[in-house]
């Protein structure tokens, strides 16, 4: 009958170093099946070896260590195989993020094309709105959430869109990277029920105005070219920039068609 085996051929079977096998049995991820009191010499039992080459795989998958623990917790093969499809899917959602920084830096290493600046006098608007103080690394998510409600609340009522939806940003949120946000859909005046707050009226407004083309991850270029132009040429106001989706994730499932309208608050 086996009496385990001691570290060093443990890190043998699992190709675990011993120094790493010290490690997760200080942070309790790995514990030696004995550990002798007089000696501190650790044991461990061949049935360890499937957890340790299973923690060795999760960490080569960047998984944090308290999310291995609670998979090795898991009672049942299905259970951790939920929880590693669920980490797969965060892996494959950071991949396209880094694909889409990757495309993104290669284009701003190129000369961007000049951007079209147009003035504009927007008129008073009605709109279904809903605003939210929101984090700048939660604003996808967010707007994920957000414009479905409103063109659901719209198709409640009964009330047909009257434009391209939009939002507002607060100078808050470009200085500390989080701040009011308001997504809006544009409606006829006529069409909004009496005595309904998730109703307002946008302001009328001097704007000057560029069409980002391309994904939201390149918008920054486009606010720069728009943002030196105003700084040259015109007054800018601290009012709320203004974005409004000609065409975006509601009509494409390709970000190199989206048209976003930026409309920067102008004297």
């Amino acid at each position: 009958m086996t009496q385990g085996v001691a570290i060093g051929e443990f890190s043998r079977l699992c190709h675990l170093s011993a120094k790493t096998l010290r490690y997760y049995h200080d942070i309790e991820l790995l514990v030696p099946a004995a550990v002798d009191e007089t000696t501190g010499h650790r044991r461990y039992s061949t049935g360890q070896v499937d957890d340790a080459h299973l923690i060795r795989r999760l960490r080569g998958l960047d998984m944090p260590l308290a999310e291995i623990r609670r998979l090795l917790a898991q009672p049942d093969i299905e259970s951790r195989e939920e929880a590693l499809a669920r980490h797969l899917d965060r892996m494959e959602a950071e991949l396209a993020r880094t694909h889409d920084v990757v495309m993104s830096l290669r284009r701003l290493l190129r000369t961007p094309p000049a951007v079209p600046v147009a003035h504009r006098m927007s008129a008073a608007s009605a709109a279904l709105c809903i605003g939210a103080h929101v984090a700048r690394p939660a604003v996808a998510d967010w707007c994920g959430q957000t414009y479905p409600r409103l063109y659901g609340i719209l198709a409640d009522l009964g009330v047909d869109p009257a434009g391209p939806a939009g939002a507002t940003y607060s100078t808050e949120f470009f200085e500390r990277d989080e701040g009011q946000i308001v997504a809006f859909v544009p409606v006829l005046p006529e069409s909004v029920p009496a005595a309904d707050d998730r109703f307002a009226v946008l302001p009328q407004q001097r704007l000057a105005v560029a069409v980002h083309a391309g994904p939201f991850t390149d918008c920054d270029l486009t606010y720069g070219q728009l943002g030196r132009h105003v700084a040259e040429h015109d007054i800018g106001l601290a009012d709320p920039i203004v974005e409004i989706y000609l065409v975006g994730p509601a009509h494409t499932n390709d970000p190199s068609k989206y048209q976003t309208e930026i409309c920067w608050p102008i004297q």
